[in-house]
């Protein structure tokens, strides 16, 4: 039995909205020391979209904003950085405030990046550093 063309935009109507109902997550791992929450993530109702850089953030930002972001921290010891930007985030925090505001930050860092990792908060509101072996119980708590 064959479905009618409305029928079939019904259906793909109703996953496309339960699609967008989910929460997005962007897990920007940029760090061989980035923990694997992605369970956790996923029982919690988002959406994770894993990005492999910084950059592609960005890019993807534009198309889709993210309610929450998890991200790693690179401080730039010998950078080209132009004195201005100095970690991997910069740009990408910058962008995050003029496309999703709203979105909460939470950035992982290792503990002797602290300092630095704490300059993000001039780009936008930081909701945690925590370090990269943060135990899950910690970061679900400041996903709140």
């Amino acid at each position: 039995m064959q479905k009618s063309p409305m029928a079939v935009l019904c259906f793909f109507t109703s996953i496309l909205q339960r699609r967008s109902a989910l929460s997005v997550l962007f897990e920007i791992i940029e760090s061989p020391h980035h923990p694997n929450f992605t369970a956790l993530y996923q029982r919690r109702g988002y959406q994770v979209l894993p990005l492999t850089s910084t950059r592609k953030a960005v890019s993807q930002l534009k198309k889709q904003p993210p309610d929450i972001v998890v991200a790693d921290f690179v401080y730039g010891y010998s950078n080209n950085y132009s004195g201005v930007h100095i970690s991997n985030l910069d740009v990408f925090l910058m962008s995050l405030a003029k496309f999703a505001p709203q979105a909460r930050v939470i950035i992982l860092a290792a503990p002797k990046e602290f300092e630095h990792a704490e300059k993000m908060r001039q780009h936008c509101e930081v909701a945690a550093i925590l370090p990269f072996g943060v135990a899950e119980a910690e970061l679900e708590a400041r996903m709140k």
